[in-house]
């Protein structure tokens, strides 16, 4: 394998090649693999070999931070959603032999179809766009209501005290990878804990939904396999949800927001219909405290995107991009800090 193959797979190919073969996965130890755009933190690859097309995805080298880049917890959550309402795609086999590609990974179907990022799905119609959304809200819905001890996946995180426990934990990544101090980040780390909503629920959390995630039909307005469970886990449905909402409170010249756009003249529903439609598929109480899910949501991608900025200083970020990417941090908490404020005048 030449010099060149090995800095863009970062792996040996024939290595990975034979191990395949004697899974009986490939026909023939032939294999070649190039990296997939997307996605801030797991290298993934495209392989093929003959016909076949696969998807390779595998921890990054280096050092990393405490529970990041679990691609166990990743192949065991698509696993086990296999066959329910909720699209996956079809799993080959999972190893933790760093021997093969350098780093434990696992491998998928290569799912044939359209990743779109732009949140106004620009050059569709309005059919479309409102088609697409109610797809999104369907996905996240019938996600929530999986019974997580039916599919195997009880102990796949802790029940009770999501809000308290993640937001220790993204304090802590925030004060570990800082490279810059964010007032509106230091603020919301002193303000959340002190006005968790009272009660609690715990369903499958996908952790990062959104759009381009989701990997749609080739031409049909639905979805065929949503990507990325890294950051899954047990939690409040909500908080889940409300992450998947922010696009209606960030800007679209900010990033991937669809805030100030002309929402109803391209087909995409308000945020109030988008949630109301979700809340009379689950059921779910709990919508009074917006707010709050909404700024702890924005905290929580400020501090995602502090880590993928430190990365980038460390020079072990997936994406030629993270440098820009972390820089959304500071303007995302100054977001999130006014909605906290909102829910605190909220309840004089």
């Amino acid at each position: 394998m030449t010099g060149a193959n090995h800095a863009l797979g970062q792996f040996d190919h024939s290595v990975l090649a034979d191990w395949m073969k004697n899974q009986g996965i490939i026909e023939k130890a032939e294999l070649s693999a190039k990296p997939l755009t997307g996605g801030q933190s797991n290298p993934t690859f495209l392989l093929t070999s003959g016909k076949q097309k696969l998807v390779l995805r595998k921890k990054p080298p280096g050092p990393l931070l405490p529970s990041a880049h679990a691609v166990d917890r990743e192949y065991k959550v698509i696993k086990a959603l296999q066959g329910s309402d909720v699209p996956v795609p079809k799993l080959f086999a999972y190893s933790d032999d760093i021997s093969i590609v350098g780093t434990p990974f696992y491998l998928m179907e290569f799912l044939e179809g359209r990743v779109i990022v732009d949140q106004s799905l620009p050059g569709m119609s309005t059919s479309e766009r409102t088609a697409i959304y109610m797809e999104m809200n369907r996905i996240i819905a019938a996600l929530h209501q999986v019974d997580p001890e039916a599919v195997g996946l009880a102990d796949f995180g802790r029940a009770g005290n999501y809000f308290g426990r993640q937001i220790a934990r993204w304090s802590r990544q925030y004060q570990e990878s800082r490279t810059e101090d964010i007032d509106a980040l230091n603020s919301l780390i002193e303000w959340l804990p002190q006005n968790i909503p009272v009660g609690d629920q715990t369903t499958i959390v996908h952790g990062d939904y959104r759009l381009d995630n989701l990997v749609l039909h080739p031409t049909e307005p639905r979805a065929i396999g949503l990507l990325d469970w890294e950051l899954a886990t047990l939690g409040h449905p909500l908080a889940d949800f409300a992450y998947h909402c922010m696009s209606w409170h960030i800007p679209a010249s900010l990033w991937r927001g669809i805030g100030g756009l002309d929402l109803a003249s391209l087909g995409i529903p308000s945020e109030e219909a988008y949630v109301k439609r979700y809340s009379d598929i689950t059921g779910f109480s709990g919508i009074e405290h917006w707010d709050f899910y909404i700024a702890y949501n924005l905290f929580r991608m400020a501090a995602i995107l502090q880590g993928i900025a430190r990365r980038a200083v460390d020079g072990t970020a997936a994406s030629a991009d993270a440098i820009e990417t972390g820089s959304k941090a500071r303007p995302l908490a100054e977001i999130g800090w006014k909605y906290a404020q909102r829910y605190e005048a909220s309840k004089r």
